[in-house]
């Protein structure tokens, strides 16, 4: 329907095993040398780069007390950390209800490590708490107190793990609240990715005197310019517009110290890679570039040869897609796919579903079925107005509807923690689409269902990405048993 319908456009509404990954793909793409021996290999390193992180903030406090030994600054980070805890400041927090359900390993197998064990500012903690996160995540674990040093990172961890605050985090940490510039820049390749990011900064910074400011392109330039001249301390953005404020000369990135790339895959296609390139050209020599992403083709180690130095190399991917999700496929005739669709919504327990098609035109048309079969449904892609692609993507995160309808501009680091179910009514063409597409379901650890309806024609396609991911798709059976997806 178009706008001047009843619905307004990207809203069709109604009625209410030991994996192992193929060599081939790990050749094709960009697979560091540390799987679980180069995390051993690197504890060491972790472990220094954490001891010197506490020492320099025990001097920054303590400037007098610089030459009073090793054992002295132990003792009294010790004794900090014990006033710390002694205290009953968590007492006082807004706690979000706890999540009860069931956590697979890609979460729960950490060090046992805990928030405060990173020494942040006390707001910083208050925000995290109170964000629902309970202890860190193994990426989490891997990566804050290595950016706390300021090194580079080059981080590899499965969709839904935890990323976003991994990186997070410790950019907050960093900002100097008293400085009224740009101070970390976070690039991401999606506009609702951006407006996602910049929603959890501001969550787990909300006790913090910090400034976070999301710029995308689609948007009001002049808005940008006209927010640009108040204080800002983070932006979070996509590429093409950050550089475009930045040529202007009315975004000043000549103090920013860290450059996020969340995605860095997609970040370093043809797409977006040139604009990368200048728009690190405005940032100081000594910048931190922190990389995370799922997968990582080869174009990431050159970028990486090239701009990053001494990089830690985190690398949390011994398998590749989820734990928690079980994937099935249903074999249809193209024409058999929209009544094999309504089968799947009267059988499934679908908390909320995300829908993917191959093209705009279908998306539409399929959202149409939907809403004809007498389910609620949304839809979105690239080709709609901002306004209304934000609209679609806050409603659907606020629960207003149960299914969305969408193409791939949704697979990039969605995060939506009531999507139980995703159903690839058109199959992907490769394992990197596939993976992040899956991935939208089963986030931090809980259980999800990824259905694809497979033609005659996508029969090699499918047999060709459980090989290159080192993963089963099953056979749909008659009856899908709700523990495996509603835990």
């Amino acid at each position: 329907m178009n706008s001047r319908g009843r619905f307004p456009p990207g809203l069709a509404g109604g009625r209410g095993g030991n994996f192992n990954p193929n060599p081939n793909y790990q050749n094709r793409n960009y697979q560091h040398q540390n799987h679980q021996g180069q995390r051993n290999s690197n504890s060491n390193v972790q472990v220094h780069q954490q001891q010197q992180f506490q020492q320099q903030q025990w001097l920054r406090r303590n400037p007098g007390g610089a030459d009073s030994g090793n054992d002295e600054v132990e003792k009294t980070v010790q004794s900090e950390a014990v006033d710390s805890g002694s205290q009953d400041w968590k007492a006082q927090l807004k706690l979000p209800p706890q999540d009860t359900r069931y956590r697979t390993e890609d979460v729960t197998a950490t060090k046992g490590n805990e928030f405060e064990d990173y020494f942040l500012k006390r707001e910083l903690l208050m925000g995290i708490y109170e964000k629902g996160f309970e202890r860190p995540s193994p990426v989490q674990e891997e990566s804050i107190p290595i950016a706390l040093t300021g090194s580079d990172i080059l981080a590899r961890a499965k969709n839904g793990t935890g990323k976003t605050a991994a990186f997070c985090i410790p950019a907050l940490e960093r900002i100097d609240q008293d400085k009224n510039v740009i101070q970390v820049v976070i690039l991401v390749p999606t506009r609702e990715l951006a407006l996602q990011t910049s929603q959890v900064c501001k969550e787990l910074g909300k006790h913090l005197k910090i400034e976070v400011m999301v710029t995308t392109g689609g948007t009001s330039l002049k808005d940008d310019i006209m927010r640009l001249y108040q204080p800002v301390h983070l932006l979070v953005g996509t590429p093409g517009r950050i550089l475009d404020l930045a040529k202007k000369g009315i975004c000043d990135l000549k103090n920013c110290g860290m450059l996020v790339m969340d995605e860095a895959d997609k970040l370093l296609s043809p797409e977006f890679q040139p604009s990368i390139q200048h728009l690190i050209s405005f940032l100081p020599t000594n910048r931190q570039i922190l990389m995370f992403s799922a997968t990582f083709p080869v174009t990431v180690k050159d970028f990486k040869d090239r701009y990053l130095q001494k990089t830690y190399v985190i690398n949390l991917m011994d398998e590749l897609t989820l734990k928690g999700i079980t994937q099935f496929y249903a074999f249809v005739e193209e024409r058999q796919k929209v009544h094999c669709l309504n089968t799947l919504f009267s059988k499934l327990q679908i908390n909320q579903s995300i829908i993917f098609c191959n093209s705009v035109n279908r998306v539409e048309l399929l959202a149409r079925k939907i809403t004809e079969l007498g389910y609620s449904c949304f839809y979105i892609h690239a080709k709609m107005l901002q306004d209304h692609r934000n609209r679609v993507f806050h409603d659907f995160r606020n629960g207003a509807c149960r299914n969305l309808v969408c193409t791939d501009l949704f697979t990039r680091g969605i995060d939506i923690q009531a999507v139980n179910v995703v159903i690839n009514f058109d199959f992907p063409k490769s394992a990197e689409t596939y993976l992040h597409r899956v991935g939208r379901s089963g986030r931090f650890g809980h259980l999800g269902l990824a259905v694809n309806l497979i033609t005659y024609e996508d029969r090699f396609n499918l047999y060709r990405i459980e090989q290159e991911l080192g993963t089963e798709i099953k056979q749909i059976p008659p009856q899908i048993d709700q523990a495996i997806y509603c835990q």
